[in-house]
Order: C-alpha cells, then sequence, then structure tokens
C-alpha cells in the first residue's frame, strides 16, 4: 500500500467516528483528537521518514491556524478545531487544505437545508447581518448571544461535514 494512501485511510478512519461521535452527541472527544493527531504523526513519520515529520507538522500547524479565530469567536467548537489539527497531521497542509475547503462547502449545504426545514431564514439572516455589524463596530470579539454558548442557537455538526469531506476528497485523490 501507497504512503500517501495509508494515510488518507487513516484520516478517513478518524473522520468516521468523529463524524458518527458528532451527528450522536454533539461532541467530538479528546481521546479522538489526541489520539488521532499522534498516530497522524507517527504514520507519517514511519511513512515519509522526516519529510513526513515536516508535512505532518504544517498541516496541523495550517488547520489549527486557519480555524482558530473562529473557536476564539465561538463559532467553531474546540473538538472540531482539534479534529481538523488530527486530520493535518496525517494529510499535510495541501491535502488538509482540500478537505477543510470541501468541509465548509458541505456544512454550508447543511446549514442551507436545515434553515429552511426549520423555517428559521428570517432569523438567520438577521443573525448573520448582527454578527457583520459587531465585527465593524466592535472588532474581532465573540458575539454576546450569536455564540455556540447560547443553548438556544442552532448548531450544526462540523465534524459530520469534515468526515464527508475526507471521504469525498480521499475518492476525488485516488481517480
Amino acid at each position: 500500500m501507497a504512503a500517501n494512501q495509508m494515510l488518507w485511510l487513516w484520516a478517513v478512519l478518524i473522520a468516521a467516528v468523529a463524524g458518527w461521535l458528532d451527528w450522536r452527541s454533539r461532541r467530538i472527544p479528546n481521546w479522538l483528537t489526541v489520539s488521532g493527531f499522534g498516530l497522524g504523526l507517527f504514520a507519517s513519520i514511519a511513512t515519509l521518514g522526516w519529510q513526513g515529520v515536516q508535512a505532518s507538522l504544517a498541516g496541523a500547524g495550517f488547520a489549527l491556524g486557519v480555524l482558530l479565530p473562529l473557536v476564539w469567536l465561538r463559532a467553531l467548537g474546540a473538538g472540531d478545531w482539534k479534529l481538523m489539527g488530527s486530520l493535518g497531521a496525517a494529510l499535510g497542509p495541501r491535502q488538509v487544505f482540500m478537505v477543510l475547503l470541501t468541509s465548509v462547502f458541505i456544512a454550508g449545504f447543511m446549514a442551507v437545508v436545515q434553515i429552511t426545514r426549520q423555517k428559521r431564514w428570517p432569523a438567520s439572516l438577521r443573525n448573520l447581518l448582527e454578527l457583520v455589524r459587531g465585527l465593524v463596530i466592535f472588532g474581532f470579539r465573540a458575539h454576546p448571544h450569536i455564540t455556540l454558548d447560547n443553548p438556544a442557537m442552532p448548531t450544526l455538526p462540523f465534524g459530520v461535514a469534515v468526515a464527508g469531506a475526507t471521504v469525498l476528497c480521499f475518492v476525488l485523490v485516488r481517480l
């Protein structure tokens, strides 16, 4: 089995478990993300040597760095953030960028379906305008009400989007 394929299979496994757990409990546990990071790093080293270390740390750093502002704003959960870091450790920066971008599109589609099904378009558009207004007026700070911490706000299991994106990207890379 090619080194790249083994790393992709590891990422698919981690993402699938995380997606299932996120769907069921809306949480992605540390035992999965931390072990996923460690084993992704180890698999990269075992298959690619020193280049694997560099690719693994660059991938994890990229994913964690790009998503950290969303965690600070309380727009993304820490489990989702750590999941993307784990996938970055296995896949490296190029592939994790592809997975992240695909995840955003899948999550956006899921959000449109959820908003439409729950008939929340007016409220969602008002919230979006309020978030933009808050960023313009107050700068880069979490909104006091439109946040993951507010139980009245609808949420989306981003881990499910990441799982779907990882599988889709794996299939596309193999074509």
